[in-house]
């Protein structure tokens, strides 16, 4: 039998235990060009929140009663397709679920075609991490959307997370200087380890005045680029710190995801003097790219220039709960569930 969690029923605000059920179903045998995928990681991301309201998004809604997608990895344990032979590591977007068939007359969950994976020898799980989706989120957004340069300084929200600490990484390995916000001060300590020039903590208090002491203690006047996982408040703050041309690559807003408060922005207007460029962006935008990151992240991953952290729970059973740490802060790097 294979198990699945869906959705039950769509929450309001913020999701709880009674909004998703698991069902099980019968394996079957496999059809001319299918194969059959065991998975060994599941990914959750805030992103899966916005899919389980009925509203058209970048990304469809997840329908009630169905198995529900997100990334994967797995290996191929049964196959009657020669592209993907038993054994094959495969990245897909079949998780929430302990097996899944691709091949044949099945529509690729999300869209997006499985990819079996190349020998780079870095661990399975790190393909939903640093060279994944959120490690090319961190590369894209900060060197293709913000044109982030030797010199500048960065400020990036929930830098303890697996995009922000990722974007710290690769910008200190590029020559950046990095202001990091985390909350609390393990999460801290540990943007501090991976390199940041300063962090602040929003949990000890407002943001701007930290992020101004900061800027001060390091000897500059501003930022030039501003990676946002978080809007709001910290947003606002990147507004009133932004040097001229100012670029903000904007990736996420967790902050709002699950009750959509109104923003309050007192800052708003210093984009017009600063001339500040403002861009939203998603993964799939730099699908043609991917190879150019795969290259460069393998290379900053081998020097041990960037390094992957893990908040693992263990079991298909633990998939709802460890969706819903990323919104308590429990994570620190990526958020993982092991089968």
């Amino acid at each position: 039998m294979a198990r699945a969690w869906t959705l039950a029923s769509r929450p309001a605000g913020l999701p709880n235990d009674s909004n998703f059920a698991m069902i099980e179903t019968p394996d079957a045998p496999l059809a001319e060009g299918e194969f059959r995928v065991k998975n060994s990681w599941l990914s959750v991301d805030p992103y899966m929140r916005g899919r389980m309201n009925d509203a058209k998004s970048y990304a469809d809604p997840f329908q009630l009663g169905e198995p529900m997608t997100g990334g994967a990895v797995g290996t191929v344990t049964d196959s009657r397709n020669a592209d993907f032979p038993v054994g094959a590591k495969v990245l897909h977007m079949g998780g929430w679920r302990d097996t899944v068939v691709f091949g044949g007359g099945n529509t690729s969950p999300a869209g997006m075609p499985p990819a079996r994976l190349p020998d780079l020898g870095v661990p399975d799980q790190h393909w939903l991490s640093i060279i994944g989706m959120p490690g090319g989120t961190a590369w894209f957004g900060l060197l293709k959307v913000a044109e982030a340069k030797a010199g500048e300084v960065i400020f990036v929200s929930a830098a303890a997370g697996a995009v922000g600490s990722t974007v710290t990484q690769i910008a200190k390995a590029k020559g950046m200087k990095v202001i990091g916000s985390a909350g609390g001060a393990d999460k801290c300590a540990w943007v501090k380890e991976l390199g940041a020039d300063a962090v602040i903590d929003y949990k000890a208090g407002k943001v701007l005045p930290q992020l101004m002491t900061a800027l001060k203690e390091m000897g500059e006047t501003g930022i030039d680029v501003y990676f946002d996982n978080v809007g709001g408040e910290h947003f606002d703050a990147a507004l009133a710190t932004s040097r001229e041309w100012a670029r903000f690559a904007i990736c996420g807003m967790i902050d709002v995801y699950n009750d959509f408060k109104a923003q309050p922005m007192q800052y708003l207007p210093m984009i017009i003097g600063k001339r500040v460029t403002i861009k939203g962006f998603l993964y799939p935008d730099f699908y043609a790219q991917v190879p150019e990151f795969n290259a460069d992240m393998a290379q900053l991953i081998t020097s041990g220039a960037v390094t992957g952290r893990e908040t693992v729970k263990e079991g298909l059973e633990k998939t709802p709960e460890a969706f819903l740490g990323l919104f308590s802060g429990e994570n620190t790097g990526k958020m993982l569930v092991k089968l």
